[in-house]
């Protein structure tokens, strides 16, 4: 059924769940795996002007490597191969534009489950992944008190929980 798996990381503590489930189905399908850090370039517009870019770049692209070191290496410890990216952009963007132009068969996502005023205010990539995307997105709920991920999936046409 998967043939290319997608994972994106932010690099949280939170992600090992999500990349452990993102393993677990590639292992189950035989599928490739790939994990992709977006550098949110945007959020940073606003720092002084005498701060160097290059700088602020260079930090901003060692947090993406790290989050993909803790990838690979949460990964490693299934029967799966992995590849890794490090894009920029805005991050919703980015992962469908990555997603849709390299044929990916899913798009394995976490969510902090927000709702409310919160999801108003601080918006979710993965919702906005997920209204975008025509590729299909499983999101993991994670961040809940008693560590158990809830696992939804959407597809072009249909939804199921």
């Amino acid at each position: 059924m998967y043939d290319r798996i997608l994972v994106p990381t932010d690099g949280s503590e939170e992600m090992r769940c999500v990349l452990a489930h993102a393993a677990e189905l590639a292992e189950a399908h035989g599928a490739e795996l790939h994990a992709v850090y977006v550098v949110n370039s945007s959020t940073y517009a606003s720092l002084p002007m005498e701060t160097s870019w290059e700088g602020v770049s260079g930090m901003l692209e060692e947090e993406g490597e790290s989050a993909l070191e803790d990838a690979r290496r949460i990964v490693g410890e299934y029967d799966v191969s992995l590849t890794t990216h490090l894009l920029e952009g805005p991050p919703n963007k980015e992962i469908v534009r990555y997603a849709e132009l390299d044929d990916f068969d899913l798009i394995v996502m976490g969510t902090h489950g927000r709702g409310g005023i919160d999801r108003l205010l601080l918006g979710s990539v993965a919702e906005r992944v997920v209204r975008a995307s025509t590729v299909p997105v499983l999101t993991v709920r994670v961040g809940r008190e008693d560590d158990t991920p809830d696992v939804s999936a959407t597809g072009k046409a249909h939804t199921s929980g």
